[in-house]
């Protein structure tokens, strides 16, 4: 009843009926602002999905502009595995990914956590050792001099 009695008042401010047309007007622009961003750009998803295509022609033209040899301050070894580096790396992702995706999820997400595990824990382990070794050698060059 107070909004009937508001919308029809003669006062040329009428605070309620401002909002509601700013807010309405406000969804409008953004609907419309998603529709565009999401027909050009689809969230994103376009981008993210064709990221892997972007580097890889990058580095197609990389190859091209060098004439598919590798730059010579390069190791033999690496210059070796140059030009078959890219399938290499996707024959390796593949094999991870099928392997992934094959097993159950508990399995995927156990083998994961073993390697974000083993990896810190192995870090650290290396550390100590190298931190005895410096010691000991600390210790005989003390007791030698």
């Amino acid at each position: 009843m107070e909004g009937i009695l508001i919308s029809s008042s003669p006062l040329k401010f009428q605070p309620l009926m401002t909002s509601q047309r700013f807010a309405s007007t406000l969804t409008k622009r953004r609907k419309q602002t998603t529709v565009c961003c999401d027909y050009y750009y689809k969230g994103g998803k376009v981008v993210d999905e064709n990221m892997v295509v972007l580097r890889k022609r990058i580095h197609e033209m990389k190859m091209v502009e060098r004439n598919y040899e590798p730059p010579s301050h390069w190791m033999q070894w690496e210059k070796r595995l140059y030009c078959g580096y890219d399938a290499t790396i996707c024959d390796a992702l593949c094999i991870l990914q099928t392997f992934l995706m094959n097993s159950r999820p508990s399995v995927a997400f156990g083998t994961l956590l073993l390697v974000f595990v083993s990896v810190p824990v192995s870090t650290t382990f290396l550390a100590f050792r190298i931190l005895d070794i410096l010691l000991w050698l600390i210790n005989g060059a003390i007791h030698v001099g």
